[in-house]
């Protein structure tokens, strides 16, 4: 009898753990200094949200939507997969993705489960009813006042048909990038590795995720595996710099076909801007 309880005491402990783990969200508070970031744009907050796959934080993302609420940012960057190709329901990202467009603006590129999809163009549509600006491979100019800075955006390289894709890929940022050239220009972007392509298109600060953290982290070595990267991946979570780019990466909020995260719970990230 003692080692019944033993037993259903243990695997109560892993199931509320594995359930904290997967739920309980982290927010991640970063400041970037740039000499190109206008007086006007001290403090500016911008939340990053990334990977949701389709995950649900409570009924109608309830927790998720508060957390937004609370943050207050100035703009909400969305960094792709907020679907899961796994899971062919649109409604769950659209339903955090419309709630977040009434706190702040909110701005979205798509990632590589949005390329496997086949409701991807009804998504889009939804979105931009919803009020969600859409910068797959486009620009826009942000302005307080007199001064702006220049927010891009790129799909995902799996977008893109072509023998040669990251010379492909590297060349859209070109394009993009080339209006308002002399602004500070923040890009976004669904993959961390290919952070050499945005280093040496001088873009100076790249918002991505993609590596879901690793999935599983360890202490002193981080992420044990990452899509495109392999095992022990270099990009995973935090901040790299290459060069005058400096990357940050997001650890995600949901989970794909690793159904679980082990010591990387969820994450929302909180980047203020300061000039320097």
């Amino acid at each position: 009898m003692k080692k019944i309880i033993t037993v259903s005491t243990i695997l109560a402990m892993f199931v509320i753990f594995f359930y904290w783990q997967n739920n309980d969200i982290n927010i991640t508070n970063i400041d970037f200094t740039n000499t190109k970031i206008p007086t006007n744009f001290k403090d500016y907050k911008i939340l990053q949200v990334s990977d949701l796959h389709n995950k649900e934080f409570g009924k109608n993302q309830k927790k998720l939507v508060n957390l937004t609420k609370e943050i207050s940012p100035d703009i909400i960057v969305v960094t792709g997969d907020v679907i899961d190709s796994r899971k062919t329901d649109i409604d769950i990202a659209v339903d955090y993705m419309s709630q977040a467009a009434k706190i702040a603006p909110t701005y979205y590129i798509a990632g590589n489960h949005e390329h496997r999809i086949s409701q991807y163009s009804k998504f889009e549509n939804i979105l931009s009813k919803e009020r969600v600006k859409i910068l797959n491979n486009d620009t826009e100019v942000i302005k307080i006042n007199n001064q702006e800075i220049t927010l891009a955006g790129i799909k995902d390289i799996s977008f893109i048909n072509s023998s040669n894709k990251e010379k492909e890929f590297s060349s859209i940022i070109s394009n993009i990038k080339s209006e308002n050239s002399e602004n500070l220009t923040i890009l976004l972007s669904h993959r961390p590795e290919l952070i050499d392509i945005y280093a040496s298109q001088n873009i100076d600060l790249v918002f991505t995720g993609h590596a879901h953290g690793g999935q599983i982290r360890l202490p002193f070595i981080g992420g044990i595996f990452s899509p495109n990267q392999g095992l022990f991946p270099k990009y995973t979570s935090g901040v790299h710099k290459k060069d005058n780019t400096t990357m940050i990466v997001s650890r995600g909020l949901g989970n794909s076909l690793f159904p679980f995260r082990i010591f990387n719970k969820p994450e929302l990230i909180v980047t203020r801007l300061n000039p320097s």
